[in-house]
């Protein structure tokens, strides 16, 4: 969840041509230039800063923000700040989703659509702490926890010569 939300939020700052306020240049000839800027309007730039600093604190829970709020704060520190976050948890976090997943039951959901939906958050936010599921024990999972009224449906999808995408079994 945490690499779509970055993604989403860095295209945010693209649009509105402030990215630098989060990631900062590295080429030492854009850094130059960047700095330049910056020191020529810094009313601006301070501004501009606020701005995104204002927009991180909107897209995060509660929680998050009391983690990552400083006073004086700018931009690229809090985000710095927020990815550092959601990297230092990455092993507790992947335990936990997997936790989730093995204890995944179809008769918690509403529908078949919830239930493979669900699977199918799971495995992203696992890939998202770099703990990727491999499709075949996604598939495995779904068949699995399929009750009996399905089981013409689990038939055709375990005896194919391989596995497909997880959204590939769902439409089937």
């Amino acid at each position: 969840m945490y690499h779509s939300r970055a993604a989403l939020f860095k295209v945010l700052v693209r649009v509105h041509d402030v990215y630098e306020h989060i990631i900062p240049h590295v080429q030492p000839e854009e850094l130059a230039t960047y700095e330049q800027s910056k020191a020529a309007d810094l009313s601006l730039w301070n501004r501009l800063d606020a701005a995104v600093l204002q927009w991180i604190y909107g897209t995060i829970s509660n929680n998050l923000l009391l983690a990552i709020l400083l006073k004086d704060d700018t931009a690229h520190a809090a985000w710095a700040r927020l990815e550092s976050l959601f990297q230092d948890n990455k092993v507790s976090r992947a335990t936990h989703l997997e936790e989730e997943l093995s204890d995944l039951n179809f008769e918690n959901f509403s529908s078949i659509d919830s239930y493979c939906n669900h699977i199918k958050t799971l495995a992203d936010r696992l890939e998202d702490v770099d703990a990727p599921i491999p499709n075949s024990r996604l598939v495995l999972k779904l068949t699995g926890g399929l009750p009996e009224a399905y089981s013409g449906t689990v038939d055709f999808i375990q005896n194919r010569t391989r596995f497909h995408h997880l959204r590939v079994v769902a439409l089937a």
